[in-house]
């Protein structure tokens, strides 16, 4: 069963509508505050396989839309605090106390998880709750979701087509390993 690589077909298929930039803004958005997954990058990438002119420019919309949609995930998290606090489901001092940390080392947490695989708005939210300085947040925020995704965007531009040609080559073994490694984490978590 090829049912990754029929995958990845499609999506470099879907590069080809007149509406892939917005689909891009709209999943950097959401990913960034409310979707669990799929990053951009799974529709970057193969738009700037296909279009390597217009990299930095994909990479562009990304940035913007992923931080707007991170500040979302900011005002959820403020939000969330509330509601936690007014039903008690919190004590203050348990949020006062994280804060503290928070204060401290938030600002590389938001920038180490903006860079990272790790759901993003999973910093965003957090960074809510704690209310993080709004300014640094989005600082970072910038900063780090760029530079992901310019680099994304760079390495694709290097090694787009070896890449490519491998990945349609090993697509379905990732795809199951993939698989696998989260069947283990969730059995382990358990």
């Amino acid at each position: 069963m090829n049912i990754f690589a029929k995958i990845y077909l499609r999506i470099l298929n879907l590069v080809e509508s007149k509406y892939i930039i917005y689909y891009l803004s709209v999943v950097s958005f959401l990913e960034s505050s409310i979707l669990p997954y799929p990053p951009p990058d799974i529709i970057l990438a193969p738009m700037t396989l296909k279009h390597p002119e217009k990299a930095y420019y994909f990479a562009f919309i990304c940035t913007i839309f992923s931080v707007l949609g991170g500040l979302i995930g900011y005002f959820i998290g403020e939000i969330l605090l509330q509601f936690l606090l007014n039903f008690e489901l919190i004590k203050p001092e348990s949020v006062t106390y994280i804060k503290t940390s928070f204060n401290t080392y938030g600002i590389w947490a938001v920038g180490i998880v903006a860079f990272s695989p790790i759901p993003y708005k999973l910093a965003t939210i957090t960074a809510g709750i704690m209310s993080m300085a709004l300014l640094p947040f989005i600082i970072i925020s910038i900063i780090t979701r760029a530079t992901r995704y310019y680099l994304v965007v760079s390495l694709i531009k290097a090694y787009g087509q070896q890449y490519d040609q491998w990945l349609k080559k090993y697509i379905n073994h990732l795809g199951y390993i993939l698989i696998i490694v989260i069947a283990l984490g969730a059995w382990y978590a358990s």
